[in-house]
């Protein structure tokens, strides 16, 4: 991923980092059982990228307009606390979340693949999108991974935020 000497100073500062979940913290396809049950698939590399963000003290959350029973029982074994579903206006959940741990919505970093994350992005410190990201988002985001959503992206943005912070 390439990012500038400017960008990497913003990053380093970055005190939290909110993530959308379909098409980021999944590849955005669902998996559907004959008895209706809908099923996600999470990268194990990515969440152990969020624990290591935890243990570093970012605080981690995840905002996703669905509703997804996994998503609460993923987020519990990742140890993330803050998991807002059925978020219809993600940019008022970040500012929100911001608050709540007095932070500056500045301090946040947004990792999101769709239009509807835009708004969110724009208010948040960094914005990131994974390679596959929808074409608006790509072009608007500071920062574009070189992995997918679900297939590393999550994890290339916690390790490049690990390093920045260690370098300070």
């Amino acid at each position: 991923m390439r990012v500038s000497a400017a960008l990497r100073r913003k990053i380093a500062q970055l005190k939290a980092l909110m993530l959308d979940c379909d098409g980021v913290l999944t590849d955005g396809r669902l998996y559907c059982s004959a008895d209706g049950v809908a099923l996600k698939a999470f990268d194990v590399k990515d969440g152990y990228g969020l624990v290591q963000l935890r243990e570093a003290g970012v605080r981690v959350a995840i905002v996703s307009a669905d509703r997804a029973p996994l998503l609460e029982r993923r987020a519990e074994k990742l140890g993330i606390a803050d998991v807002y579903q059925g978020a219809r206006d993600k940019a008022e959940v970040l500012r929100s979340f911001a608050a709540q741990y007095m932070l500056d919505p500045s301090e946040v970093g947004y990792v999101g693949d769709d239009v509807n994350d835009l708004d969110a992005m724009n208010g948040a410190g960094v914005a990131f999108a994974p390679a596959d990201a929808a074409e608006p988002v790509r072009r608007v985001v500071d920062c574009v991974t070189e992995r997918r959503g679900g297939r590393g992206a999550v994890r290339e943005v916690a390790d490049l935020l690990l390093e920045l912070r260690r370098r300070r």
